[in-house]
């Protein structure tokens, strides 16, 4: 287990240099140092900033020297300075960070319940009714854009309960728990509720298709024979073997939103880092781009490692050496 988990980590530190190493070649080396020093100054900088600011990051040396510098400051934390607004990235990340965060965790928990227990449902009774109608409804979620749904989120649930006097829901914005709980949570449940019912739809597919398989087999009709019951047989044994395939999806997917759920956190306006992203591109403003693709590789790989040590642990017949 230890060493499985070294060599885990050792991976996921291989990957995150490969991404530096694409990302300085990508926004340092390609535009080259002109470019990325008055980039990083933005647009209104006087030649006197730009200078400085060439002269502070080493880009009037080789390469390799820049490189091995901006390697340092990513080691000791320091994802870099934004020019453009005066504050560090750091701080830009550490405010958009929790907002992505919530949204991503209670979004997941929401699809997780929805789609494994669908899944579970359409798989013990296949053919049936209620299979037919779980993957009617799954397939027009999963069909669905995510802007789609969240603007009719905010048609039905919002603007037509508050023109009758039904103040539910806010619209848009996010207040932090720290504030008031209860207001975190009410401006968070159409956003979650529109990440969960697009991702559930596919969670409830694989749930389906890998229950089918794990009820086919040897030992879930050796334990029917044991006398076993139903439930013991479905949720015991069947849906452990069966959720490996949902554990790897789940990683991906929180993984991926960890790093900026763009459309969901923009149609309701929320400030995380897919807000963040989409306002620094508009404004060019290059050490926040920088820093929101560090930042959302580090959460894919974190999440995997996550997802890799969640296997032994929900299947028996894997085992980590």
């Amino acid at each position: 287990m230890i060493r499985f988990l070294f060599r885990r980590i050792l991976l996921g530190a291989f990957v995150m240099f490969c991404v530096t190493v694409i990302v300085y070649l990508i926004f340092y080396v390609g535009p080259g140092p002109g470019y990325v020093a008055r980039a990083l100054a933005g647009r209104e900088a006087p030649p006197q900033t730009v200078a400085l600011i060439a002269h502070r990051l080493l880009l009037d040396r080789p390469w390799y020297v820049q490189y091995w510098h901006f390697l340092l400051q990513l080691l000791h934390g320091d994802l870099g300075y934004d020019y453009y607004h005066g504050q560090s990235v750091n701080s830009i990340i550490a405010q958009a960070f929790p907002v992505t965060l919530s949204l991503t965790l209670g979004a997941a928990v929401i699809w997780l319940v929805i789609g494994v227990l669908s899944g579970v449902a359409s798989a013990v009774k296949p053919r049936s009714l209620l299979d037919r109608s779980a993957t009617f409804v799954a397939l027009i979620f999963y069909s669905m854009p995510t802007f789609v749904l969240g603007l009719l989120m905010i048609e039905l649930l919002y603007y037509q309960l508050t023109i009758h006097g039904l103040h539910w829901f806010p619209g848009a914005g996010y207040t932090p728990p720290s504030q008031s709980l209860f207001e975190w949570f009410r401006g968070l449940i159409l956003p979650w509720l529109t990440l969960a019912l697009v991702s559930a739809a596919a969670y409830t597919r694989l749930t389906r298709a890998a229950m089918l398989d794990v009820l086919g087999e040897d030992y879930i009709r050796t334990a029917r024979a044991k006398g076993l019951s139903e439930s013991r047989v479905v949720f015991r044994h069947a849906l452990r073997a069966a959720l490996t395939p949902v554990v790897t999806q789940f990683g991906i997917d929180v993984g991926t939103l960890l790093g900026g759920a763009v459309i969901t956190e923009n149609v309701f306006g929320l400030p995380g880092l897919g807000y963040t992203a989409v306002q620094a591109i508009s404004d060019q403003d290059l050490p926040v781009i920088i820093g929101v693709v560090i930042v959302a590789s580090a959460a894919v790989v974190v999440a995997n490692l996550v997802v890799d040590l969640f296997y032994a642990v929900l299947d028996p017949r894997v085992r980590l050496h």
